[in-house]
């Protein structure tokens, strides 16, 4: 051992400490990007260079001097994507029966992803777009998964990726990494389950499970088709999800059902929180 280490020792005095490095921004729109922005100001502070893609229509991600913006046209307007948005946050405290909540948003579902995939499909194919992110050697893509472009990018250039999420719906991400998710036990979305269901909940809950699937390939199968004929392989959504190196999970056993975490998995539940502001009475 000593002998070993007499011999890297003068090695070890050329390496120069961990530079700063160069990280790829695919943001998702709306409050997704209100976290997300709070880490890329820690990050610049740490030295590293940062650049964010957005469509040029975007509404909450903004100009800043601790990141470089590149922008690039989509084929809609910035009052569809705020119209879209709204009408999820109406959903979101809808009170109505179970399944007209899940059409109306089935329906909203099918909206946005037409969108989003526009917006990704005008990434992809912007050839000025994409030669400057080729010949920018990034040494990471930071972004949310819920919108998979970044992770198509990641993998097209074969560069790591750093997923920023709370969850993706259908439990994608759990299966994703590969993790258990019994329906008996682990409530759906707009289920209203807790994790202490009677046994007809359990079954309402397994109903709903099944459905996920047709739900879920509405949302997501416009981003499959597109992953698939970008990267010139049949690609699912799960499986793009798969690759993701380090995931930032924004949630807390405080507030979530427990669940098994993976190794690269890192709980950021209350990172938007950091900042204290005094209530109004």
């Amino acid at each position: 051992h000593n002998m070993l280490l007499a011999l890297l020792l003068p090695f070890l005095c050329f390496l120069s400490p961990a530079s700063a490095g160069k990280l790829l921004v695919i943001p998702m729109e709306g409050s997704h990007w209100l976290s997300m922005k709070e880490v890329l100001a820690e990050l610049s502070k740490r030295g590293h260079e940062i650049v964010v893609v957005a469509p040029d229509n975007k509404m909450l991600i903004d100009s800043s001097d601790f990141y470089d913006m590149k922008t690039y046209p989509v084929p809609f307007k910035k009052e569809d994507m705020k119209g879209l948005l709204h009408s999820f946050i109406q959903k979101q405290f809808s009170e109505d029966p179970f399944l007209i909540r899940f059409w109306s948003t089935l329906k909203d579902l099918k909206a946005s992803a037409a969108m989003f995939e526009s917006s990704c499909r005008s990434l992809l194919y912007n050839k000025e777009l994409m030669k400057s992110i080729a010949e920018s050697n990034f040494d990471a893509v930071f972004t949310d998964p819920m919108y998979p472009c970044g992770q198509i990018l990641a993998l097209h250039f074969s560069i790591p990726s750093v997923f920023f999420l709370r969850h993706i719906p259908c439990a994608i991400d759990v299966h994703a990494a590969q993790s258990p998710d019994p329906p008996s036990y682990v409530p759906r979305t707009f289920s209203q389950n807790t994790d202490h269901m009677t046994f007809p909940q359990r079954v309402k809950n397994f109903l709903i499970s099944l459905s996920e699937s047709f739900s879920c390939s509405i949302a997501f199968s416009p981003f499959e088709a597109l992953a698939s004929e970008f990267l010139g392989r049949p690609i699912t959504m799960t499986q793009l999800v798969s690759h993701g190196s380090v995931w930032l999970k924004r949630i807390d056993f405080v507030f979530e059902y427990p669940m098994p975490i993976m190794p690269n998995m890192v709980f950021i539940g209350g990172i938007n929180c950091a900042k204290k502001k005094v209530l109004s009475e």
